[in-house]
């Protein structure tokens, strides 16, 4: 039986459709999960006594294993001809990485937790976002990923805003051991990321492809259009300096801890990342409807720009040592805003240069080259503000950031 053709799969309803509303479900529940996992982490390590490079590596090694599984699933994917079972069963590792991290008490247990929520991200990223790709038309892609990404972003505020205040809450239980609190929200924030299990299983339809056996790997990327692979490579670049923004937290964690304490001051870097993820679920929308109108490109690298800015301002805020929580705020709005673009619009640029038929492939290819970098990024900003300073790591990165913008730069005017 022939699959159905991407047009035929379009509703008649337009780009608001089942799909797409069970896609930003799921993704809001799936964010709920994690991203309270994200927020409390850094002072979870703190209580532990984890430095700050070992967050670095944590992070980094988990981008580097969702990005390289991001390429083998979107391969799968396009072989196969289906995606729904994969991209139930990455979601459904989420939680179970989320308990692998509730019990550890030293960094090898939150690495392995990690690892495998960041394995299950990377085997739903692409599979998920070629599911939508194909739910809409062209002409309406951005309105689509910019629903989407602000339905993922919703999650990713009140999941943290309740942790916090969860914590908050806990801590004052009178507990033997201080990670006691951090271990009470790692818990509860399992069962949203299995009512995302729930609901991407009930709620989203795949337009299944008809199978291509003869693809391989090599063959897929080695045909990729040539200008893809130069934003690609533009992309790779950008993300070499576009750090974890757990080092954002642990940021303001270090900048507030001499006038507030380590306790307080994780609650108010926590505070802060929720209100950056506010700012994201604002505009996110609102980026998908200027790209539909002026091209998804030019929004994307002024998005980048936004990117390099905040980590001039992070390292500014470091050489002046600032400890105000406006002043702390205002870099997480504006990391909030270039997220958005970003997360939005990234899909959208890709699906604008490939075939229909390589989609679920390169967006694992897009996958992978964000993940290698933030890697390399996660990592090395760790690393460099162990054994350097904090003011030299963020420095670098917005080095890195300005020429990945640069490139993406050039790309639109091609």
């Amino acid at each position: 039986m022939t699959a159905p053709s991407p047009a035929a799969a379009r509703p008649c309803m337009g780009w608001f459709n089942r799909t797409v509303a069970g896609a930003g479900l799921t993704s809001a529940l799936g964010d709920f999960c994690y991203e309270t996992t994200t927020v409390i982490l850094p002072g979870f390590l703190a209580v532990l006594g984890v430095p700050a490079a070992v967050l670095g590596v944590i992070e980094g090694t988990a981008d580097a294993v969702a990005s390289f599984t991001k390429m083998v699933s979107g391969y799968i994917a396009d072989k196969l001809g289906h995606r729904k079972t994969l991209v139930l069963v990455g979601y459904g590792l989420t939680p179970l990485g989320q308990a692998l991290i509730a019990f550890a008490t030293g960094w090898p247990l939150l690495l392995a937790g990690r690892l495998v929520s960041w394995f299950g991200k990377g085997l739903r990223g692409p599979l998920r976002d070629a599911i939508v790709t194909q739910a809409v038309s062209p002409e309406t892609r951005g309105r689509a990923f910019g629903f989407h990404r602000a339905m993922d972003t919703i999650g990713a505020v009140i999941g943290p805003l309740l942790g916090v205040s969860l914590l908050g809450w806990a801590q004052t239980w009178g507990w033997e051991d201080a990670a006691g609190p951090f271990r009470l929200v790692l818990w509860l924030s399992v069962i949203p990321g299995v009512l995302a299990v729930l609901a991407f299983l009930a709620l989203v339809r795949d337009p299944e492809r008809a199978p291509n056996p003869a693809l391989t790997v090599v063959g897929a990327v080695r045909d990729l259009p040539a200008r893809f692979k130069r934003y690609l490579g533009a992309v790779g670049l950008f993300g070499i300096g576009d750090f974890s923004h757990s080092l954002l937290i642990l940021a303001a964690t270090h900048l507030l801890t001499a006038s507030m304490g380590v306790a307080q001051a994780a609650q108010v870097a926590g505070l802060l990342y929720v209100g950056r993820n506010v700012v994201q679920v604002a505009v996110s929308y609102p980026v998908g409807v200027l790209a539909d109108r002026f091209g998804s490109l030019p929004v994307l690298a002024a998005g980048y720009a936004l990117g390099t800015l905040t980590a001039f301002l992070t390292a500014l805020a470091f050489w002046s040592g600032t400890d105000s929580v406006p002043a702390l705020g205002a870099i997480f709005a504006v990391a909030g805003l270039y997220v958005a673009v970003q997360e939005a619009l990234e899909s959208t640029v890709t699906a604008d240069m490939v075939e229909p038929d390589t989609l679920a492939t390169s967006y694992g290819a897009l996958g992978t080259v964000n993940g290698a970098a933030k890697f390399i990024s996660s990592t090395a900003v760790g690393l460099l503000w162990t054994a350097l300073s904090p003011l030299v790591a963020f420095g670098l990165a917005a080095l890195f950031m300005a020429a990945g913008t640069w490139a993406l730069r050039r790309t639109a005017r091609r």
